[in-house]
């Protein structure tokens, strides 16, 4: 597993009060440095595998390892600063702190994890260098989340996961509110930053157009077992 970013083997998950939701996942590797599209339709598992990758659920059997690292060893504080540390989120609805500005948004993470902040020297420079390499604005640097555009605060959440180089990024779904002509935009704009800080990206969506900027691409059926 030398070379790998996420590693899981054999992990079973279930939700206790839905019991026709039961899931398998035999093995799953994406090396270190890969741009990984996960396709499945809505209710096909894709949000519970992140969730599990993330560390916010905990399988009920198996083993996911990120970065080496065995999530099943650590417990909850250590797990929730390994995600700190290692894992920067771009969800689908963005999460962005709505009375917060662009500048504000973008640095939170900083404050959660001493590794990312070590390796940024000036806040706010990291933070506007991400903004002028997604073309946000000089207007939008100040504005509160709740004032941007459904286009603005996609790429403010990009830059808030990428400031500090996490390893992983993971994308629940960010462009599924867009048309073709935005969607294309805003992904060249996410894969720059992405390659020129040398994350590994995993992404999930239902749009199998979009493939061709990963490196790879896995279908949610091909190796997630519905289970009875």
């Amino acid at each position: 597993m030398n070379e790998e970013t996420i590693h899981l083997d054999s992990v079973r998950f279930y939700w206790s009060k839905v019991a026709d939701f039961k899931i398998y996942i035999p093995k799953l590797e994406i090396g270190r440095g890969e741009k990984v599209l996960l396709l499945g339709e809505s209710g096909s598992g894709k949000t519970t595998l992140l969730s599990l990758i993330c560390g916010f659920l905990s399988p009920i059997s198996g083993d996911i390892f990120l970065n080496e690292q065995k999530l099943n060893d650590l417990k909850a504080n250590k797990k929730d600063q390994f995600r700190s540390d290692n894992i920067g989120i771009i969800f689908q609805q963005f999460n962005l702190l709505p009375y917060a500005n662009v500048i504000d948004n973008i640095t939170l993470p900083l404050y959660f994890s001493k590794n990312r902040d070590s390796r940024v020297k000036n806040h706010r420079e990291a933070a506007l260098n991400l903004c002028r390499s997604l073309q946000l604005s000089a207007s939008t640097i100040a504005m509160q989340a709740n004032k941007l555009s459904v286009g603005q605060q996609q790429r403010v959440a990009v830059a808030r996961a990428l400031i500090g180089n996490p390893s992983l990024i993971i994308a629940d779904e960010p462009t599924s509110s867009l048309d073709a002509s935005t969607q294309k935009k805003f992904l060249d704009l996410m894969f720059r930053q992405i390659e020129e800080h040398k994350s590994t990206l995993l992404m999930v969506s239902h749009d199998s157009s979009i493939s061709n900027y990963f490196d790879r691409t896995i279908n949610i059926k091909d190796i997630l077992v519905r289970e009875n």
